[in-house]
């Protein structure tokens, strides 16, 4: 199986599917709805209008938190275009929805919303690549998804390498050479996403990003993000797991979580040496979701939502109750990690427009 397969999150509509466990990302979408609806009437530039416009969403999972988004992107839509000249007084939609090849579709298609007016369609595969027609894409969305590399650093996870991640799960501030792995992998795969949407996408068409990142500067002392949570707390646990005797740790050395969390000016820095593309908005947004976690209950189910495949690819299914419940336990015993107040992960939102073909 390739690794980017297990990054589909936990399938069904069960207390541990991401279905039910998605709302910190999910959050973002009623504070973004303006901005995407004046982009859209303002930017939006598409010449000689097609019957059929062509929409897609870029790492969808099971849809709880894609359907919204697609409503107020064709509502949008359809508003700026609405004329005498389209009988229908609307516009005929086609929806593309993206995610891995072992996402689990069954359940999105399931829970389409009633009375939906586009036509959806599934779109297995890894986005980085190619996966639709030559310019056959009038607007892209993708939301908490481009934090997901293509494969973990090469450089972390061999043990000759001085950006060896011996003992961490995650990249964290005090190695700088993993750091660094991370960001230029993470810059390798949004360059080749935004190069293979610049083939999908028509001349004027428009494509907004919401890309979850972290302040420049944040106190590590009485603030968190969610790589920190990740890095300190849940690889803390698989380290004690691991002296235990629960596995080995050399399972804990070879194991690293293939995303990266970018600052604003470090992903601001890769869109603009994109030529295909212009960045016609950029801006942090306010993000509600974090208070949706205010129990460790929640927070741990949220995690596991996310987590589960590929930690139990690694270390086997079998230690996933005891994993988690103890990361609630040190969840419950931190003044820092407990409080949803001290979370400083941001999102940003970037609109960028395909240029003249």
């Amino acid at each position: 199986m390739r690794m980017n397969s297990l990054y589909a999150m936990n399938a069904g509509e069960g207390p541990q599917s991401y279905f039910l466990n998605s709302s910190y990302q999910g959050g973002v979408i009623d504070v973004a709805k303006p901005i995407i609806e004046e982009e859209i009437n303002t930017k939006l530039d598409i010449k000689n209008l097609p019957n059929r416009f062509c929409i897609a969403d870029f790492g969808c999972s099971t849809g709880h938190n894609s359907f919204p988004a697609i409503q107020i992107i064709t509502q949008a839509i359809n508003q700026k275009y609405k004329s005498p000249k389209i009988t229908s007084g609307t516009l005929e939609f086609s929806v593309f929805f993206n995610d891995a090849i072992t996402n689990d579709f069954g359940t999105l298609f399931r829970s389409l919303p009633p009375n939906i007016r586009y036509h959806a369609k599934a779109v297995p595969g890894d986005f980085h690549g190619r996966l639709l027609q030559e310019y056959s894409l009038h607007f892209a969305y993708s939301s908490w998804s481009l934090h997901w590399l293509s494969t973990v650093p090469e450089a972390v996870a061999d043990s000759s390498s001085p950006a060896w991640n011996k003992g961490e799960i995650l990249y964290t501030r005090d190695r700088k050479l993993v750091c660094d792995a991370y960001l230029d992998q993470y810059e390798k795969d949004i360059g080749s996403f935004l190069e293979s949407r610049a083939v999908e996408i028509v001349s004027g068409g428009l494509m907004t990003l919401l890309v979850p990142a972290v302040p420049d500067f944040w106190n590590p002392e009485r603030e968190y993000t969610v790589t920190s949570d990740i890095s300190y707390l849940l690889g803390s646990c698989l380290v004690d797991m691991a002296k235990k005797g629960r596995f080995n740790e050399a399972k804990v050395d070879s194991f690293n979580l293939p995303y990266y969390f970018p600052t604003p000016e470090q992903l601001k820095a890769i869109l603009s040496k994109n030529q295909s593309f212009t960045t016609e908005r950029f801006e942090i947004i306010n993000d509600p979701g974090k208070h949706t976690l205010a129990s460790v209950n929640a927070r741990a189910a949220f995690f596991r939502a996310i987590h589960e495949r590929l930690l139990s690819n690694h270390f086997g299914s079998d230690i996933m109750d005891e994993l988690f419940e103890l990361y609630m336990k040190k969840l419950e015993a931190s003044p820092v990690f407990k409080n949803p107040d001290n979370d400083k992960t941001i999102v940003i939102l970037a609109v960028l427009k395909r240029k003249l073909i």
